[in-house]
């Protein structure tokens, strides 16, 4: 397709989607792994996944000993985070996931459901289809821990309407849904030294935490790191 950047040798397309401003999306496969591509720019695949996963361990780990937690997760992106999520909070947990693009998860019980293994039907997990800034800012004090695993972080590629998310606007919004002492915890592909002030004038304690994208290192050499930005409600 014009304007696509050509795959590499032994991947396939396996299907496509369209996020709610036309921005085209790919599902590429190649061999066991699955990689979602905007254009030239890998999105999220297996292959790198170690940093989602550590983005739910650090909340959960913050939120142990809670009772009856409440978590918002938007983007269920391929369900790492999702998934870590469910293995560090107790039976009695809630976990609202929202995800604005409906052929995710199409592929998240089709292609790549032995990946899903299921985590989309535990009895704790409320899917809702649509936007998580829309029950952001409609939420008061109604989460314990709100984890945005959304776009490429603050620094957006897919949609600029999630630029409100990390907005002050946007931060006023995700503290007031937050219950006391909540925590908003966001991944970024990169550090961003203006957000992180930005969380702590909206009312947050903050700490960023480098994570490796993912769990060995990649045979090109790749030790590169995403970042985990955990804000504390004050």
């Amino acid at each position: 397709m014009p304007g696509w950047s050509p795959l590499d040798e032994g991947e396939h397309l396996v299907d496509l989607a369209f996020v709610p401003d036309g921005s085209r999306l790919r599902l590429i496969r190649s061999g066991e792994d699955f990689a979602i591509l905007l254009d030239h720019n890998e999105l999220m695949s297996t292959d790198l996944s170690a940093s989602e996963q550590v983005l739910a361990r650090l909340a959960c780990a913050e939120l142990a000993g809670k009772a009856s937690v409440s978590m918002l997760i938007g983007g269920y992106g391929m369900g790492y985070t999702l998934r870590a999520a469910l293995e560090g909070l107790g039976s009695d947990a809630e976990v609202t996931v929202a995800e604005i693009v409906p052929k995710i998860v199409e592929w998240a019980r089709g292609p790549m459901c032995t990946i899903t293994n299921g985590c989309l039907d535990d009895p704790r997990v409320q899917l809702v289809q649509d936007d998580v800034a829309m029950l952001i800012d409609a939420a008061s004090e109604g989460y314990d821990c709100i984890l945005l695993d959304v776009d490429n972080g603050p620094e957006g590629l897919t949609r600029h309407v999630n630029d409100w998310l990390y907005s002050a606007d946007g931060l006023a919004a995700a503290r007031s849904a937050l219950r006391p002492s909540g925590i908003l915890a966001i991944w970024s592909a990169s550090h961003d030294d203006r957000f992180a002030g930005r969380l702590a004038r909206s009312g947050f304690s903050v700490t960023v935490i480098e994570a490796q994208r993912s769990i060995t290192v990649r045979p090109q050499g790749d030790t590169s790191q995403h970042v985990i930005i955990m804000a504390c409600k004050r």
